[in-house]
């Protein structure tokens, strides 16, 4: 088999009557799927359990349909996403024959986890190519950012700092009102 998409995601609305959803992308096993219901209104994001709230066909290196046992409501969203184990299965015996299932479905595999980093990567916080290694990325605990804003210092670094919106400079005339109102 080939990897030849990308996608390792896809989200459904619901409406109350479809129960089928598919997975147009390759998988292995019904494990190997996250399923995440969200509702649209309250962005509240609720794990499904597989064989309790979902059963899955096909996989096996291909695609498949996610079957919801209770019809998703209009008012949630559905994302199915594949997460594979981050384990490497295949052991290769010195002078036996060459098992190249085995070895294409490994390169398969890693292929894929690729592909749900790089997927996780893009909807993450990112700095420019340019800025130095050394300055990191790293947020402060959250015991020190509790509270507090999200700012950078002189340096570029992030920290955790404590103010009110006149602190949050620029913002507009306008916004500021805003900002600075208790409700």
């Amino acid at each position: 088999m080939t990897v030849s998409s990308t996608t390792s995601k896809v989200t459904y609305a619901g409406n109350g009557a479809t129960v089928a959803f598919a997975v147009p992308f390759n998988f292995f096993e019904a494990s190997d799927l996250q399923v995440i219901e969200r509702a649209v209104e309250t962005r509240v994001e609720t794990p499904k359990t597989l064989d309790s709230d979902y059963t899955v066909a096909g996989g096996d290196g291909g695609t498949g349909t996610v079957t919801a046992l209770v019809a998703p409501a209009s008012s949630v969203q559905w994302t199915i996403r594949r997460v594979l184990p981050r384990t490497q299965g295949v052991d290769l015996t010195p002078n036996d024959p060459f098992p190249s299932d085995s070895v294409e479905e490994a390169h398969d595999r890693a292929v894929m986890l690729v592909q749900e980093v790089e997927e996780v990567l893009a909807r993450s916080l990112k700095f420019p190519t340019t800025d130095a290694a050394s300055l990191g990325a790293d947020l402060p605990s959250s015991v020190e950012r509790a509270s507090k804003f999200l700012a950078f210092d002189t340096a570029g670094r992030a920290i955790a700092a404590a103010g009110t919106s006149a602190d949050l400079a620029p913002v507009s005339f306008f916004i500021d009102t805003l900002l600075d109102d208790a409700d």
